[in-house]
């Protein structure tokens, strides 16, 4: 038999409306666009491969191939994953000769990641 949770503690004993702090988050939370493209962002990042892939690419450059092997993964899988993550504006690439390299799109991709990282660290 499972044991049951007390959802008691979750909520207020008491059903008070305080008006002040309910305007203060009202002003300051983004429109419901904008809220429902973070979840999206974080639909991508939700996936353990595209996280790897996007550790991977924090300290430099690499093709398809690199990280194929680097992943343990065949180059079908990482390119799948690599469009998934270019269509999210998260990775950009670089064509030199018949090679494409990729990185992060821009910083703000390596400090999500390396804030993630930190937070589940603690």
């Amino acid at each position: 038999m499972s044991a049951k949770y007390d959802y008691s503690t979750e909520c207020c004993s008491v059903d008070v409306e305080h008006s002040d702090a309910i305007s203060k988050a009202k002003a300051t939370m983004p429109d419901e666009d904008t809220l429902y493209d973070v979840a999206e962002l974080f639909k991508v990042f939700g996936d353990s491969t595209r996280t790897r892939i996007l550790s991977a690419l924090s300290t430099n450059e690499l093709c398809v191939c690199d990280l194929a092997r680097l992943l343990g993964m065949t180059k079908s899988a990482i390119s799948h994953q690599l469009r998934i993550l270019r269509t999210a504006k998260l990775v950009k690439s670089n064509r030199q000769g018949k090679e494409i390299y990729y990185s992060h799109d821009d910083s703000h991709v390596a400090k999500i990641l390396a804030m993630a990282v930190e937070h589940v660290t603690e």
